[in-house]
């Protein structure tokens, strides 16, 4: 069993209490289970009305905290926990060290207009349970494809050397303590000449442990080690070094422990910065060999004009901005690496990767492995960085993806993994005993073993080694869609698709298109009559990953929908299109998991009129559930013979039509390329990069300011982003599309803040930008953050009715010294009395007790022992006081005079405050047994 560390579990419990009025609070102990509701009573309120079960206010001050507690601790993984209201995002919140406890600050937003609240984490909800039956049918993995003529994962012929450095730590900007500087190398023994170098960089995992228990803290407390993640790749490394690879596996534990206090963007940047501090080591190492740790003196020298990353979950993230930043230098002043880049990043493999800025690297080759069973980052987001170069740089580079059948997320590491890691560690794909999955549950025939799923990882990265460092273009046909597999990998099955390297003449939904016979669908969008996967989709699409924003401009596919044979889509580009020298038409094509058969007829149509139906295709679904995003595109090519033996002008091609040849289907197309094989040298362009800053401003007592989001341009040419602007009060998006040139200030947002001497919360202004085409985005969120200066008001308690007889109810006004432009709340616990008897739990009603506390009255017990028994007071904005209620019982029992006491508690600590505020009263025997 893993156990989280916990400093205050049962500040989970904190909440609000739904009363009669607006204003009324009441005592409330355990929240419902966000399963559903239970017997722990109503839901916590804003306003008199009612949150969703498992959610709650805490906290006054200028931002009040939206909470939610999980009725299960929720794993550390890659996928960040997002709150939204229903499409929007409100933000990312922060963690508990108890696993179940999420809190977001508000920022400004008004408590009472949140609506719909919804709890996601890598494109599945956390909120809520999957319903429904398994299949009855059990599924089937897809066929096994051939082999392919090179198999890249047998090992080489060279024995390997093992060994570790560890240098001094590091400083990064933003990040509180120094992060450390050490890796695992495996070199090969005898290797003449320099070596290429493959780096590698694991993702985000609990930092430190000390037998079961594991933490995210850094540096690690007493009595802890830090969990040696940079050692879970050394399978993957030894292989490498058999055929010829240097390889090293840096630890990156002080960015983990930090990501989510000090980086907006989830620690990319930082992670960048490690990735180029370690490259700059090797460089220097080369330079000046005997200044080389021992490991490095022993190994052969880097050869660091060919380095490959491979980075897993944020690690993959970190890896593809490590590749923008040696291409396209980031702000001095965000960066942590000073030197200069002396290394050449040939190519990418991003392991389940993250994506939160939606921003690869366009002109870097990668492939992109997305685990179909991944129960971390569930929704394959890595897709992005396939889908997300389209149009953006100059197309020549090979940008591949592989779709791991049956693969979990955290398997492809071995300290991630159980029975061979040092630290605990678990599957990520949770599997309901009571309701296996079909396709990723343990015994699904489709599921991957721990051992297995390495081996097909080993094999994939060593493929892409093999193209993108040593030019081996008889590997490309197991990334880049040509339906060809690795033996080393079986009994895996995996499946590719790719955009670059020779292709050419892409029809895009994304661009100027027109649509008959089917529809133009939006990726993300509020509306799901618009989006390409309605409500009855079953799990989700990798290529519909969610962004930050409810709503993307122009992100879209084609989706076909038909009920008798013959239905045509058509589909024209604005422009022709040239697919000359291509041999073959590439579609990326994908149908609904699980379905067999679908036929489509594939028919060309040139300016001059010219026809010519190039042959038909057949689709087949991936294994898919609920709970997998399994809607994921086949690369289908059909060959364009016919197109010359009709005469077709392949140079000005006008539409594409799609024919069905079955009776009833659903297909969503991606994109459609001109074909032929090869693999070209990929050159990055010379292109503008965009970074978007955040300035914190004070609010001021009066007047109206205007300050401007700051935006820097850099690097060379023109180039056209899309920014998106959030309204702070509703998080709705608009948009607009900006060229920028280097030094320019062409992204223009201004923000007025106006000044008041009135006690509010914090704003944030948001600003969002993604590259179109021609440029590069590093830091893609910033804004402006407005710090409310006025000083807080006075609270205070007094009592309405602290000394009533049995039957009455105890009452208390919570009241302050002005009124606020925010819900202004406090929490109280229950403490003993200073002497005399204390309230019990037979003193109140049972049915109030149940209500309030999910508990029995039985064993009588004083109220300060009922567990997890608090008072969350809140006043809503406008007003300066709320009535506290404590009902009581009478009985037939002589008792002496009864009281109960509440004390402040910090709600972060569940500890009183020294000197916080308190109030009491005392409950007497009716007239018929008073006694003093």
């Amino acid at each position: 069993m893993v156990r989280a560390r916990r400093m205050w579990v049962t500040a989970a419990a904190l909440c609000a209490v739904a009363g009669a009025s607006p204003g009324v609070a009441a005592a409330r102990s355990q929240p419902p289970s966000a399963a559903g509701p239970s017997a722990a009573g109503p839901s916590a309120s804003v306003g008199g009305e009612a949150l969703p079960p498992g959610w709650r206010l805490t906290g006054g001050g200028p931002a009040p905290r939206l909470e939610w507690q999980a009725d299960r601790p929720v794993p550390m993984g890659d996928a960040r926990v997002e709150f939204r209201s229903g499409n929007r995002l409100l933000g990312v919140p922060k963690p508990s060290t108890d696993g179940r406890t999420f809190r977001l600050p508000l920022d400004g937003r008004r408590p009472a207009a949140l609506r719909s609240l919804e709890v996601w984490s890598g494109g599945h909800r956390l909120d809520v349970r999957a319903t429904g039956a398994a299949p009855s049918s059990p599924v089937t993995p897809p066929p096994k494809l051939p082999a392919n003529g090179v198999d890249p994962g047998k090992p080489g012929t060279y024995r390997t050397r093992t060994g570790e450095y560890a240098l001094k730590s590091v400083r990064l900007p933003g990040f509180k303590a120094p992060v450390e500087m050490r890796a695992v190398v495996v070199a090969p023994v005898g290797a003449p000449g320099a070596r290429p170098l493959a780096l590698f960089l694991h993702g985000r995992h609990y930092t430190c442990h000390r037998g079961d228990e594991i933490s995210i803290d850094w540096p690690c407390t007493s009595g802890y080690q830090p969990v040696p993640s940079h050692r879970g790749y050394l399978r993957d490394q030894r292989l490498l070094a058999s055929q010829g690879y240097l390889t090293v596996s840096i630890s990156a534990n002080g960015v983990n422990g930090q990501d989510d206090e000090s980086a907006e963007d989830g620690g990319a940047q930082a992670r960048s910065s490690l990735v180029r501090l370690h490259l700059g080591q090797w460089a220097q190492w080369a330079r000046h060999p005997a200044s080389a740790p021992a490991i490095v003196r022993d190994a052969p020298r880097a050869d660091l004009s060919r380095v490959l990353l491979v980075g897993h979950s944020r690690g993959g993230e970190g890896v593809n901005r490590a590749a923008m930043d040696s291409l396209y230098p980031p702000p001095a002043d965000q960066d942590g690496y000073r030197g200069p880049v002396d290394w050449t990043i040939r190519g990418m493999v991003l392991i389940g990767p993250t994506v939160f800025g939606q921003n690869p690297v366009p002109d870097v080759p990668s492939v992109t492995v997305l685990p179909g069973c991944d129960g971390d980052v569930s929704d394959l987001q890595g897709e992005v960085y396939v889908d997300g170069t389209r149009a953006v740089g100059t197309g020549t580079a090979l940008h591949s993806a592989v779709y791991v059948v049956g693969a979990d997320h955290n398997f492809f590491n071995s300290e991630w993994t159980p029975g061979t890691s040092a630290a605990p560690s678990e599957d990520d794909f949770y599997d309901d005993p009571d309701r296996p999955d079909p396709v990723c549950g343990a015994h699904a025939a489709t599921r991957l073993t721990a051992d297995q799923q390495h081996r097909a990882g080993a094999t994939y990265i060593a493929a892409a080694a093999r193209l993108f460092l040593a030019g081996d273009d008889r590997v490309r046909p197991l990334l880049d869609g040509s339906g060809k597999r690795a033996p080393s990998a079986d009994p895996a099955r995996v499946l590719s698709h790719a955009v670059g390297a020779r292709r050419n003449g892409g029809l895009l939904p994304d661009g100027k298109v027109s649509v008959t016979g089917g529809r133009l669908c939006d990726a993300v969008g509020p509306s799901p009559a618009k989006t390409c996967l309605g409500e009855d989709a079953k799990g989700y699409s990798p290529h519909f990953a969610q962004w930050v924003t409810g709503r993307e401009t122009g992100r879209r596919a084609v989706a076909l929908r038909w009920t008798h044979e013959g239905a045509r889509t058509r589909l024209a580009p604005g422009r022709p299109l040239s697919l000359s020298g291509a041999k073959e038409l590439a579609l990326r094509l994908f149908v609904p998991p699980d379905s067999r058969g679908t036929r489509l007829d594939v028919t060309l149509t040139d300016t001059s009129g010219h026809r010519a139906t190039l042959g038909r295709i057949r689709a087949d679904g991936l294994p898919g559930s609920e709970r997998t995003a399994s809607y994921w595109a086949r690369e289908i090519r059909v060959p364009l013979t016919a197109a010359a033996r009709a005469g077709l002008d392949l140079g000005a091609v006008k539409s594409m039509e799609l024919t069905s040849r079955s009776t009833s289907g659903r297909a969503w197309l991606m994109d459609a390329w001109g074909w032929r094989p090869g693999t070209p040298e990929a050159r990055a362009a010379a292109l503008p990069r965009v970074d978007v800053g955040r300035e914190t401003v004070d609010e001021g007592d009066s007047g109206v300011r205007t300050y401007h989001v700051p935006v820097r341009v850099t690097g060379h040419g023109s180039g056209q982003v899309r920014v998106y602007v959030l309204d702070p009060a509703t998080g709705r998006a608009k948009d607009r599309l900006v060229t920028v040139h280097p030094g320019g200030h062409d992204i223009d947002v201004p923000v007025e803040v106006r000044g008041d001497t009135r006690y509010g919360p914090d704003r944030s202004y948001d600003v969002l930008v993604k590259a179109v085409h021609g440029a590069v985005v590093g830091s893609y969120q910033g804004g402006i953050t407005v710090h409310d200066d006025d000083p807080a008001p006075t609270m205070t308690v007094t009592p309405l009715a602290d000394r009533v007889t049995e039957g009455r109810s105890l009452r208390w006004r919570l009241s302050l010294s002005e009124p606020v432009d925010v819900d202004m709340g406090a929490v109280f616990g229950v403490a003993p009395p200073a002497s005399g008897a204390e309230l019990s739990t037979k003193d109140v009603s049972a049915a109030w007790l149940r209500d309030t506390t999910g508990q029995s009255p039985d064993p009588q017990r004083p109220l300060s022992q009922v567990n997890g028994l608090y008072l969350w007071v809140d006043v809503p904005p406008g007003r300066t006081s709320t009535d506290i209620t404590l009902p009581t019982v009478k009985d037939k029992v002589a008792e002496p005079a009864e009281s109960v006491t509440f004390r402040r508690l910090d709600d972060m600590t569940g500890e009183p405050l020294p000197g916080g505020l308190g109030f009491s009263g005392t409950v007497l025997d009716g007239p018929a047994g008073l006694r003093p």
